[in-house]
């Protein structure tokens, strides 16, 4: 089963690459590595400055450990001090358009304990997207597709997936959401292995119909220099959220994993401005009341 995860997980790095590559006109730049206890590695993609994207980074990893770092047992103690293999595609996606959103997705593999264990596996992912300027259709458009998505898997699967990711990508110390929610999912096993892998894949094959539609209207549209002020400030949002409490990040790190693949999710350019508050009834402020919010936007 190891295998057939992985090769999936390396076709959709491809398909994924060659569709934003189509869009932007720019080649992601491969960089291959291993594990620095030569137990696994990966394929870094990254396309930086393009036309489009001002940075984007596909990334496939496959590795292993000696021992489940906190941040994958936090939630399961049974595992703690267990053997691991792990694997997973992740992406970030930050257009240089202030109007065009960054996306994020990621799709994983997990088997814990030892080879003379009977082996506990699991499989994790989604996507969010956090705009900076808020549309309507594009925030419904996202959440159909990912409705979509979990459809063939039982009609409360979504509702239950998009409660998690809201309250997952949360900022406690903002009291604010990072973005417009999705889909987030984990430890996952309980159809079994066929159903569970082909509700993963359905994820991950309804990234690229959930976000290029919305890339491709806004990427052209004409922005202001204080516009592209906003985007850079929300834009620390995202870098404290992925710093402080994503657990993919502390995952990383924690295991020894390679830095620059890790922290490629980072944006090329961010600001911190002190009590950077918009004013009432702007667009800027729009986006922290409508958008940044716990909503059904298929209601």
């Amino acid at each position: 089963m190891r295998d057939q995860v992985s090769d999936y997980l390396k076709g959709l790095q491809d398909t994924i690459c060659n569709a934003l590559t189509a869009i932007d006109g720019s080649e992601f730049v491969e960089d291959k590595w291993q594990h620095q206890n030569g137990t696994g590695g990966g394929r870094t993609r990254v396309l930086s400055g393009g036309s489009v994207i001002e940075k984007g980074g596909v990334n496939f990893s496959h590795v292993r450990g000696d021992k489940l770092p906190p941040a994958a047992t936090k939630k399961r103690p049974d595992l703690s001090g267990k053997p691991f293999e792990a694997m997973g595609v992740s992406l970030v996606i930050h257009p240089k358009n202030p109007l065009a959103p960054t996306s994020h997705m990621n799709v994983r593999f997990f088997v814990a304990g030892a080879e003379t264990d009977k082996p506990i596996w699991w499989f994790g992912g989604g996507f969010d997207m956090t705009p900076y300027y808020g549309f309507d259709d594009d925030a419904v458009h996202w959440h159909q597709t990912a409705f979509d998505a979990c459809k063939p898997f039982g009609e409360d699967r979504y509702r239950t997936y998009k409660k998690w990711c809201d309250d997952y990508f949360y900022l406690p110390h903002r009291s604010e959401q990072r973005g417009i929610g999705g889909l987030f999912f984990d430890d996952l096993n309980e159809l079994g292995f066929e159903q569970s892998f082909a509700l993963m894949k359905n994820i991950g094959d309804h990234f690229l119909p959930a976000y290029t539609p919305i890339l491709n209207r806004r990427k052209d549209l004409s922005y202001s220099q204080d516009q592209r002020d906003w985007q850079l400030v929300r834009r620390g949002r995202y870098v404290e959220f992925n710093l402080v409490f994503d657990r993919g990040t502390l995952f990383g790190l924690q295991s020894g994993g390679r830095t620059e693949s890790i922290l490629m999710s980072m944006p090329p350019m961010v600001a911190w401005e002190y009590r950077a508050e918009p004013e009432t009834g702007t667009d800027e402020a729009r986006l922290l009341t409508d958008y940044l919010v716990v909503k059904d936007w298929l209601a």
